[in-house]
């Protein structure tokens, strides 16, 4: 699940990139950064040395995201690709695999029950507000969609299953269908939070 993560948050950031007019460098630091900034945020909170930066894996798959998501760019398909089901659900499943990867290494490091929750939602979602920052605009999970609330139920949910004593694998899997599902659920029904 992780590479289909790296894989599609990859290739989200360089068509990001793409669209904003950057430059080559500046697509493959979007790309990359959208794939990987979850996941070092998460690491950095723990005191932990970003998995990212012990092994080349990681990064080779962003890379190759990267070159997908160009490749798709110059494929020249009309209307914007982030909006398409071959991005929508590997993004997703992504989304699904970074926030129980956040959930269980928060409680690995015993972390408090919003530890917990914080850890799922800044590790899904962490790639693309850092892409948008580096961007100059509003973190997208901050005014549209319903993509961060799927992670933070995901947490909240494996948290709660942790407390009654379900095991930390058999958690994950429901953590990982429920934020799945409702992630999908989101982009099939067009559901919002609303505004205040």
């Amino acid at each position: 699940m992780n590479a289909v993560g790296l894989l599609a948050f990859a290739v989200v950031g360089s068509l990001r990139a793409v669209d904003a007019d950057l430059d080559a460098l500046g697509v493959v630091v979007l790309g990359v950064m959208t794939a990987l900034g979850g996941g070092v945020t998460r690491d950095l909170l723990v005191n932990a040395t970003p998995a990212a930066l012990r092994t080349t894996s990681d990064v080779t798959v962003a890379l190759v995201g990267v070159g997908l998501g160009v490749a798709l760019a110059r494929a020249g398909a009309p209307g914007d690709l982030t909006d398409r089901s071959v991005v929508l659900l590997p993004d997703a499943v992504g989304l699904s695999a970074f926030a129980t990867t956040g959930a269980l290494v928060a409680t690995d490091a015993n972390l408090s029950p919003f530890g917990v929750v914080l850890l799922a939602t800044v590790t899904g979602v962490g790639g693309g507000l850092i892409g948008d920052l580096l961007l100059r605009t509003v973190p997208s999970v901050l005014v549209e969609d319903f993509y961060a609330t799927p992670a933070i139920v995901g947490g909240a949910t494996f948290w709660t299953l942790a407390v009654v004593g379900v095991p930390d694998q058999r958690a994950a899997v429901v953590c990982a269908a429920v934020v799945l599902g409702l992630r999908l659920t989101a982009i099939r029904r067009g559901w919002e939070l609303p505004s205040p």
